[in-house]
């Protein structure tokens, strides 16, 4: 008889949860397509993020993560890793947790790799997870990035835009990153 804890039936609940998304890959061309659209809605809405891409040593864009819970939550979404403005590679991002949430939301985020050695961990990890060692934000309308110089030192710097819905509770927290093959 297998043993049902609350970290058991909370991957099988995201598991269910995530599968539908994941069902609907897309092509490599549309991600690409999902991520140059992205783009040029974080650099229209966001100051100072076009400058933050030409500085950074690659970028990862998550055009569309899905996000929904009620207690217990999951997202899901899929993005390239752009290096030197070209797709180097494709990944998923996917979440599970449990706690206060509900409501489902869609937005779109970007993490920025300052540095090679961050931008070499993300590359070379087997799922890799947002840490202590990043900036997060979450701009509001009109403002600007406004780099101070303690989070310009960060060597990971993610932005969450494009949100569609509303969700509380959510955040990058617990994401794992997750090459995948298109």
């Amino acid at each position: 008889m297998i043993a049902l804890t609350r970290r058991t039936a909370l991957a099988a609940l995201a598991a269910a949860s995530l599968a539908p998304l994941a069902a609907e890959a897309e092509s490599g061309p549309e991600i690409d397509a999902n991520v140059d659209r992205a783009l040029r809605e974080l650099y229209g809405t966001v100051p100072g993020s076009e400058e933050l891409a030409a500085r950074a040593r690659g970028v990862l864009v998550m055009p569309s993560v899905v996000k929904g819970g009620l207690i217990i939550g999951g997202s899901y979404g899929e993005g390239a890793l752009r290096v030197g403005g070209a797709t180097e590679a494709y990944y998923s991002v996917a979440a599970a947790s449990i706690g206060y949430q509900i409501g489902v939301q869609q937005t779109a985020h970007a993490l920025f790799f300052m540095t090679d050695p961050a931008l070499n961990r993300f590359r070379t990890a087997n799922g890799w997870e947002l840490g202590a060692d990043a900036e997060f934000t979450v701009p509001g309308d009109g403002i600007s990035l406004n780099l101070d110089s303690t989070s310009a030192g960060k060597p990971v710097i993610a932005i969450v835009f494009a949100q569609d819905g509303l969700l509380a509770g959510a955040s990058l927290e617990g994401a794992k990153y997750t090459r995948i093959a298109r």
